[in-house]
């Protein structure tokens, strides 16, 4: 079998340069293979680096669960690069093995395989996918998906991998860093009201409101190193405008002294209301032990730190944070209910307005065990009609969905960053109805 064999697609596909290009290199590579020699990589080992690096690649989760699919057609373990590795499933088996995805949308998926250079069409005369053997049973041609650029192509996968595991434990590291300079930074400001140090306590915590706020997975590393950077230093001063308040006793650090401290473990910048309205012991109330000027000190600092919040989240308070989803009516009812059918279930008198699916989506979070905070978070990032359709979908697909609180926190984190919309999974359920 040659690699020039059947290059050119079949049907209304044209010919591109991309199918030459892919032709030239996958040829180029097999030749250095033979000629130097080399690993046969093992093939999910290969599939799971790929996984890892497939932002590099711009691969969707779904195009590698039918690349997934198509190595399992492939019965060897180890991938040989230096010939042709064709599998030739038909639809429907591809179509199983990727859990009952759409012809279309596999074929979309194999387009973008193909795009990207990690597999090669192989089409027969007609376009149908078959071997045709010899006298002895041996293969003479395959017609169907070469994945032999796939293996020839393991060690720029494996650099990408390594590349994509760097970034995440960077990305986790200056996440763990901004979580404790917002901790730390917040009971700096709690211990200098509270103890009525002398200070610009209400600025600092001004530009703390700025630079608070939910540290999402999805933002790029530069945005996160950005916000560390303004939180250190933010830090540095809150810590220095209280220690050059203490005194040399308290300087020497006595139990007495150290008593007086408040201990809190929420690290969220807004402050405890139970120093303003006192505490819960043994089922009584006991008085506030706050004096009346720093009682309205604190409330007014609360006062500044929600008005900042609500600038930050309106103006975007740094040009590199990210917008949130528009809150608009995405799509109309009709489309929603044929790909959701089942939420008619949960209402008495059927559902006519959006007002309906709202109220039979507050039924359903219930019910699926979603929390109130993730459905209160839900509705405020995407708006009080798309989260009702995406509480409608997870309802379309809860056997295929482990914990759906957890899944809808994953959607509104995508919304925060603008990466989620409701009209993809709705178009993607009437497909599957079709299908």
């Amino acid at each position: 079998m040659t690699d020039r064999f059947a290059t050119s697609p079949f049907g209304g596909r044209s010919l591109s340069h991309a199918i030459f290009a892919a032709q030239e290199k996958t040829a180029r590579a097999r030749k250095k293979l033979n000629e130097t020699g080399g690993d046969q990589p093992e093939k999910w080992s290969l599939l799971r680096s790929l996984t890892e690096a497939r932002a590099a690649f711009f691969l969707s989760d779904r195009t590698i669960a039918v690349l997934e699919a198509l190595l399992s057609f492939y019965p060897d373990t180890l991938l040989d690069g230096s010939a042709p590795l064709i599998v030739f499933p038909s639809n429907a088996e591809l179509s199983l093995r990727t859990r009952g995805m759409s012809s279309a949308t596999i074929r979309r998926h194999l387009a973008a395989l193909v795009e990207t250079g990690l597999i090669i069409r192989r089409d027969s005369p007609n376009g149908k996918r078959y071997a045709r053997r010899g006298e002895t049973g041996e293969i003479e041609h395959a017609f169907g998906f070469d994945l032999s650029p796939l293996a020839l192509r393991a060690d720029e996968i494996e650099a990408h991998a390594i590349q994509a595991r760097d970034l995440a434990r960077a990305i986790h590291r200056v996440r763990s860093e901004i979580t404790i300079h917002l901790r730390d930074v917040s009971k700096t400001i709690d211990a200098g009201l509270s103890e009525e140090r002398a200070g610009d306590w209400s600025g600092y915590a001004d530009e703390l409101a700025a630079l608070s706020g939910r540290v999402s997975r999805h933002l790029p590393l530069a945005t996160l190193r950005s916000r560390c950077d303004a939180l250190s230093i933010l830090r540095v001063k809150v810590e220095k405008a209280y220690l050059d308040t203490l005194s040399d006793n308290e300087m020497s650090g006595t139990d007495s002294i150290f008593e007086r401290h408040i201990q809190n473990s929420n690290i969220d910048p807004n402050f405890e209301r139970a120093q303003e309205k006192g505490q819960r012991q043994n089922g009584e109330t006991k008085p506030a032990t706050t004096t009346p000027g720093r009682t309205a000190a604190m409330t007014k600092l609360r006062q500044r730190l929600d008005t900042a919040r609500r600038n930050v989240k309106s103006a975007g308070a740094a040009e590199d944070w990210p917008k949130l989803e528009t809150k608009s009516i995405p799509m109309p009812l009709d489309a929603v209910l044929a790909a959701c059918p089942q939420i008619r279930d949960y209402t008495r008198g059927g559902i006519h307005d959006w007002k309906d699916l709202m109220q039979a989506a507050g039924v359903v979070r219930s019910m699926l065990g979603v929390s109130p905070d993730a459905w209160e978070r839900a509705r405020d990032t995407m708006g009080d009609i798309n989260a009702s359709i995406t509480i409608a979908a997870i309802l379309e697909r809860v056997s295929d969905i482990r914990s759906p609180g957890g899944y809808l926190r994953a959607l509104t984190d995508r919304a925060e960053i603008g990466q989620y919309s409701v009209i993809p999974v709705i178009k993607a359920l009437n497909g599957e109805g079709r299908a």
